[in-house]
């Protein structure tokens, strides 16, 4: 699943194709979340980058949606985001990760990103995982992990 490619964002906001396999070596902080610029992906997009100091002396962050560059681009000016970002549209690293789960919404069922988070190795293999994540505070249980 590590060498999976897709493209994404890097911390300046140039396009770059990426692959797991480019972090072997870093710890990496791999979080998935459903949509760009909704309320709670927003809050927990800003929650890493305010704290992006404490935890690049740990990890690389990287967030991964299935949303197009070009959303992503906007998302990422509009918020300053400071790492990141893969777009993911065919699901290909969600569903290597089993994040790309059947949702429900006012009895609705729809297929969508179940927010989670990944501490990978610097071998790229699962170290710690958190699933069906509540932003409210996530960041800081990822820090306290870390430290």
């Amino acid at each position: 699943m590590n060498d999976i490619k897709l493209q994404g964002l890097d911390a300046e906001g140039n396009e770059k194709e990426y692959s797991l396999n480019n972090f072997k070596g870093k710890k990496v902080i791999l979080y998935f979340y459903p949509k760009d610029n909704t309320s709670g992906c927003t809050q927990e997009a800003c929650n890493f980058r305010d704290n992006i100091n404490r935890l690049t002396s740990f990890a690389t962050v990287i967030g991964v949606s299935p949303d197009s560059i070009k959303s992503h681009k906007s998302f990422k000016e509009k918020q300053s985001l400071n790492f990141i970002l893969l777009s993911d549209p065919e699901h290909k690293l969600a569903e290597a990760y089993c994040v790309w789960k059947e949702k429900s919404m006012y009895g609705k069922k729809y297929m969508g990103i179940e927010r989670s988070t990944f501490i990978l190795d610097k071998d790229g293999k699962i170290e710690k995982e958190w699933r069906k994540v509540k932003v409210n505070g996530h960041v800081d249980e990822v820090i306290d992990y870390l430290l």
